[in-house]
């Protein structure tokens, strides 16, 4: 039996589609369903229960599980509320990886690439404590996931118990179905579809910056099957642990997604520049680029989909479509 928490999110609902056409349904979903249509992100699909967060340790008593998947966080990176946010991202993945431990349970979990603040030092999923302790991050979201990741390489490094397999995930920008619930959030990409299908002109940011033309920030665009992809051979590969980027190592600009989304609807790119507001211009990132060498030398050979694909296969696939859900 699986337990992916956040399993009704958009990570783990794509997680939880790929172990189902593995053949398994023995999955509990940890999560909250709300009063939206977050419920659709799993109505494909075959869970054996969905827990609530309060009653997550208590359920896990006496248990036994062939993994714990740990997807579940609160991920806005404008979130504020300090408290809800340790409770959240902190302090009950500590719960969850000492019940791990102790029970002798992989534990794979979402980190994030906020994780390495403006980037100023780099993208090298260096794992050191060290390493980490130098990473500043510039948010409540990426601080919380910066101290979990300190306390199990701390606890690596000081030669403490951990779960027999431990892994942690630096996912870059992942897009794709089931991102719909994530609301200013979800991908550029799944914002502005439908007004661009209806005719309106997609909207990016100028650049403030000499050398960089409008619309030419980069990100590290990853299609979340290729996320997946990762989680599902770190399951596959029990002897493999630490803290991994997840990123396909080649940046790409808003105006090369825009653009490969309006040649997937078979139109011509309409796009309009707009001033970056002054209240963010100062901390706006214009480059991330995971380094992956760490993800290739532990002995993942798979490809990361190109963007182009990528954007094809979600536009045509799933936002082109009534039934926008995988």
């Amino acid at each position: 039996m699986f337990l992916v928490t956040g399993g009704a999110g958009f990570i783990g609902s794509n997680v939880v589609a790929s172990l189902n056409e593995a053949g398994r349904s023995d999955i509990v979903v940890n999560d909250v369903l709300g009063t939206d249509d977050k419920w659709r992100n799993l109505g494909k699909h075959q869970v054996a229960d969905v827990v609530p967060p309060a009653d997550l340790m208590k359920w896990l008593d006496n248990r036994k599980l062939d993994a714990v998947v740990h997807m579940g966080a609160i991920s806005d990176t404008t979130a504020t509320d300090g408290e809800l946010v340790m409770e959240t991202n902190f302090r009950l993945s500590l719960r969850l990886l000492d019940w791990c431990t102790a029970t002798r349970t992989p534990f794979i979990y979402a980190s994030s690439a906020a994780t390495y603040g403006d980037g100023s030092l780099g993208f090298k999923d260096d794992s050191s404590p060290e390493a980490l302790r130098k990473l500043k991050p510039m948010n409540l979201y990426g601080w919380s996931k910066y101290l979990f990741d300190i306390v199990v390489a701390d606890r690596f490094a000081k030669k403490e118990k951990l779960p027999p397999q431990w892994a942690g995930l630096k996912f870059f920008n992942v897009f794709g179905p089931n991102e719909y619930h994530k609301g200013h959030m979800a991908s550029v990409l799944a914002k502005v579809f439908d007004s661009a299908k209806g005719g309106a002109p997609v909207r990016l940011f100028k650049s403030h910056r000499e050398g960089i033309e409008d619309g030419d920030q980069r990100r590290d665009f990853i299609y979340v099957d290729d996320a997946v992809s990762v989680v599902r051979w770190l399951i596959d590969s029990p002897k493999v642990s630490g803290i991994f980027n997840v990123g396909t190592g080649k940046a790409r600009s808003f105006r090369d997604m825009i653009t490969a989304m309006f040649k997937s609807m078979g139109r011509p790119a309409k796009i309009e520049y707009i001033d970056m507001p002054d209240s963010i211009r100062e901390q706006y990132q214009y480059f991330t680029q995971s380094e992956v060498e760490n993800l290739r030398h532990a002995g993942y050979n798979a490809g990361f989909t190109p963007l182009e694909d990528a954007v094809g296969q979600y536009v045509t696939g799933f936002l082109d479509r009534a039934d926008r859900y995988r």
